[in-house]
C-alpha cells in the first residue's frame, strides 16, 4: 500500500489534492437517478409511502415515530401531482444520485485518483441499499444522504483544515434530525471516534461546537414535541429492539447484513476501506471514522438496532476501500485485475437492480420477494381498498360505519384509494394514526382488518368474517389472505378502548 501519493489510502499532505468531481462520476450519479425514475411507477405504493401521504395531511413538527421532513416532502409532491408515483419518488431518486456523487468525492478526500473516484461511485450506485431507498419515498433515503454528506464534510474539513465546514455539518445534521433521530448516533460516534483516535484538537474547536449548537437549534422543534407527548419515540425504539418491526433482525446479523446491503461480491471493497482507515499510518487523521463504525456497530448490536442503521457509514468505507482497490489494480500490468473488477462491479449492479427494483413482472417476483420482502409490500393496495369498499357497500346501513385497521399501511391505503370508492377515512391505533383518532362515538358497525383475532374478540362485538384480502398477482405479502370482519361495534365506547388499541413499532 502506498501512502505518499494519490494512489494511497490517505495522502500524507492531503491539502494539495483537488476534490472536484469528474464527468464520469457525474454520469454514474445521473444514470442511477435516471434508472430510478424509469422504474418509479412500476408495482405500486409501499405501505410506508401510504403512511407518509397520510401524515402529510396532518403536518406537525414531529410524529410518534419520525420527524416532519418526509411527510412534508410527501405533501409537496402530492400538491404537484396527486396520485403520481413518479413525482412522489422523484426526491428519493435525486437523493440517491447525490449519495453516489458524494461517495465518489469521499474517495478523493481520502487521496484517491480519478479511477478510485469512479470506482467508489460505481460501487455505491450498484448497492442494494442505495437503489432500494432511492426507489421509494422513505425516511431511510434521506437518512443515508445525511450520513454520507456529514461524513464527507467531516473528512473534507479535516483534510483541508477549513473549520467553517463544521458549521455546514451542523446545518446538515439539524435537517437530517428533522427526518429521523438516527443522525444523533452518527454525531455521538464521530465525537467518540475523535476522542479516541484524534485529531483531538477538534474537541476544542469553536466551529465544531458552533455546528453542534446549530444542529440542536434546528432539531429543537422535534425535541419539544416529543417532550410534550411523553417521548413516544423511545417506546417505538423499544418495540423495534424487541423485534416489533417487519425489518427487525437478530443482533448478530447487523454486521453480516452489511454485505447484503451493498452486494456480497463487493464486500472486499468496504472491508478494505475499514482496515485501511484503521491501520494505515497515513490514515491517522481519518482513523476516527473507523472507530465511529466500530462503536456504532457495537451499540446497535447491543441495543437491538436494525441492520440498515449502520448503512450510512458504508459510503465512507466504500470511498476508502476504492482507493485501496485502485492501488491493488496498479500492480497488475496486464490489466487482468481491472477486467475482473469491472465484471464483478457490473454483475453486482445487475443483481442489485433485480433485487431492489420492480424489474420482473409482479407474478414472477416471488424469488425476489424472498430476498427483499419490501418489494412484496408494494403490491396489492388498490385491491385491498376495493375489497374493503365491497364490504362497505354490502352493509345494510353504511352510514357512519367505521373502518379500523391494524397497521398504518392498511389505513393509508384506505385514505389514498378510498375517496374514489366512496369510503370514509380509516382509523388505526398504529403509530401516528393513533394520534388522529379515535372514531366518533355511536352505534355504527365497524369493518375490521389486520387485527389479531384475540384482540378483535376482546375489543369488538359480534364479529363475522365476510371477505379475505387477495392481490391479483398472488404475491404472498403481509396482507395476502387476511380476513375482513364486520363487527357490531366496540365492546365499550371508543374513548375507553382506544388506549388499548394503540401500539407502536
Amino acid at each position: 500500500m502506498t501512502s505518499g501519493d494519490t494512489n494511497g489510502v490517505i495522502p500524507r499532505n492531503p491539502g494539495v489534492f483537488r476534490t472536484d468531481v469528474s464527468r464520469a462520476t457525474l454520469l454514474i450519479a445521473g444514470v442511477v437517478t435516471a434508472v430510478l425514475i424509469a422504474f418509479s411507477s412500476r408495482y405500486g405504493y409501499h405501505r410506508d409511502e401510504l403512511y407518509f401521504l397520510a401524515a402529510g395531511h396532518h403536518l406537525d413538527w414531529a410524529y410518534v415515530d419520525q420527524g416532519p421532513l418526509t411527510p412534508l416532502i410527501a405533501r409537496a409532491m402530492r400538491e404537484i401531482a396527486a396520485g403520481s408515483l413518479t413525482v412522489l419518488r422523484l426526491p428519493s431518486a435525486v437523493a440517491a444520485g447525490i449519495t453516489v456523487l458524494l461517495t465518489g468525492l469521499l474517495a478523493r478526500e481520502f487521496g484517491g485518483s480519478r479511477r478510485a473516484e469512479r470506482l467508489s461511485a460505481a460501487c455505491t450506485g450498484g448497492a442494494v441499499i442505495v437503489l432500494f431507498t432511492g426507489h421509494l419515498l422513505s425516511t431511510s433515503t434521506f437518512d443515508l444522504l445525511t450520513w454520507t454528506m456529514v461524513t464527507w464534510l467531516a473528512a473534507r474539513a479535516v483534510r483541508t483544515g477549513d473549520d467553517r465546514l463544521w458549521l455546514v455539518v451542523g446545518v446538515v445534521l439539524g435537517v437530517g434530525l428533522l427526518n429521523k433521530p438516527l443522525p444523533v448516533f452518527l454525531a455521538g460516534g464521530l465525537f467518540a471516534g475523535v476522542a479516541i483516535a484524534g485529531p483531538r484538537r477538534l474537541l476544542r474547536n469553536r466551529y465544531v461546537w458552533a455546528g453542534a449548537v446549530i444542529a440542536l437549534v434546528l432539531w429543537s422543534p422535534w425535541v419539544l414535541w416529543q417532550a410534550g407527548h411523553h417521548w413516544p419515540q423511545i417506546e417505538v425504539s423499544r418495540s423495534i429492539a424487541g423485534g416489533g418491526s417487519t425489518s427487525s433482525q437478530p443482533w448478530w446479523a447487523i454486521v453480516p447484513f452489511q454485505f447484503l446491503l451493498v452486494s456480497p461480491p463487493l464486500g472486499p471493497v468496504w472491508i478494505a476501506g475499514l482496515v485501511g482507515l484503521a491501520r494505515d499510518p497515513a490514515a491517522r487523521n481519518f482513523r476516527f471514522l473507523a472507530w465511529t463504525w466500530a462503536l456504532l456497530a457495537s451499540l446497535f448490536m447491543a441495543t437491538g438496532g436494525k441492520p440498515y442503521y449502520l448503512a450510512g457509514l458504508l459510503p465512507v468505507l466504500i470511498g476508502a476501500g476504492s482507493v485501496q482497490i485502485d492501488g491493488w489494480m496498479r500492480l497488475d500490468r496486464d490489466r487482468t485485475r481491472r477486467a475482473v473488477l469491472t465484471a464483478v462491479v457490473a454483475a453486482s449492479a445487475a443483481t442489485s437492480v433485480i433485487i431492489a427494483l420492480p424489474v420482473l413482472p409482479a407474478g414472477s417476483a416471488g424469488p425476489v420477494i424472498a430476498v427483499n420482502g419490501d418489494i412484496g409490500e408494494t403490491m396489492g393496495w388498490p385491491e385491498f381498498a376495493r375489497t374493503i369498499a365491497d364490504v362497505y357497500r354490502g352493509l345494510p346501513d353504511a352510514r357512519g360505519a367505521v373502518i379500523f385497521t391494524g397497521n398504518y399501511g392498511e389505513a393509508g391505503a384506505i385514505d389514498r384509494f378510498g375517496p374514489a370508492l366512496g369510503l370514509p377515512r380509516a382509523y388505526s391505533g398504529h403509530n401516528a394514526y393513533a394520534e388522529w383518532g379515535p372514531p366518533p362515538e355511536g352505534g355504527a358497525p365497524v369493518i375490521v382488518v389486520g387485527v389479531q383475532p384475540r384482540l378483535t374478540a376482546t375489543y369488538f362485538r359480534n364479529c363475522t368474517i365476510v371477505a379475505r384480502i387477495a392481490n391479483h398477482a398472488g404475491v404472498q405479502n403481509e396482507e395476502q389472505g387476511r380476513p375482513v370482519l364486520v363487527c357490531e361495534g366496540p365492546q365499550s365506547s371508543w374513548s375507553f378502548v382506544w388506549p388499548e388499541l394503540r401500539h407502536v413499532g
